[in-house]
């Protein structure tokens, strides 16, 4: 996605354990979360900067530096599941909307399937449509995409830098209970 949801007016970049990651803000919430990029120490904040051309770099307001410091501390293996964070989903389409909500309710350490949220959504033939959604999420980490498997255990999809192996690490971060019996090379998708 080459832009958030809304219209951001700053950005901030912060350094995690698994590297320098980004947040994107508006005056309604959150409009974007940026994992860390390859090529350098200012990767993430170019990236920042062309997904939100009209926001600039600057100190985050006190609701912004809180969903930082949370993200941080996920990133440390805490156990905070951020759904304090608001996010500003005007834009995101409603379907879209929906999946992101189902996912945020996944608690770190914990997954769920493409097909169970599907189902969670009344629509079980759906889970490639929840797939496509979570490869559009504008807000990793605050919408846990890294959360959801493929049927039957498999790691499935991750557009992050890294992939499945950034996946699979957020997920080791967490505790997965499940995360030893991933799948080291993908696995069935769903």
């Amino acid at each position: 996605m080459t832009h958030g949801p809304g219209h951001a007016v700053g950005y901030a970049v912060f350094d995690t354990a698994v590297g320098r990651c980004g947040v994107a803000w508006s005056e309604a919430g959150i409009v974007g979360v940026q994992l860390p990029e390859a090529g350098g120490p200012h990767a993430t904040g170019r990236r920042l900067a062309k997904r939100f051309p009209d926001a600039r770099s600057v100190s985050a307001p006190p609701p912004v530096a809180r969903a930082i410091i949370g993200m941080t501390a996920l990133l440390e293996g805490t156990r905070d599941d951020l759904r304090d964070v608001v996010l500003d989903v005007r834009g995101v389409p409603p379907f879209n909307a929906r999946v992101y909500a189902l996912a945020r309710a996944i608690l770190p350490g914990s997954t769920s399937t493409y097909g169970e949220l599907a189902r969670q959504l009344g629509d079980p033939t759906a889970a490639r449509g929840v797939g496509q959604a979570l490869a559009q999420n504008p807000f990793p980490l605050v919408v846990p995409c890294h959360r959801i498997l493929a049927a039957g255990g498999g790691l499935g999809g991750f557009s992050a830098r890294g992939g499945r192996d950034t996946k699979r690490a957020l997920l080791a971060i967490e505790g997965a209970t499940s995360v030893d019996q991933l799948p080291l090379f993908g696995g069935k998708s769903d």
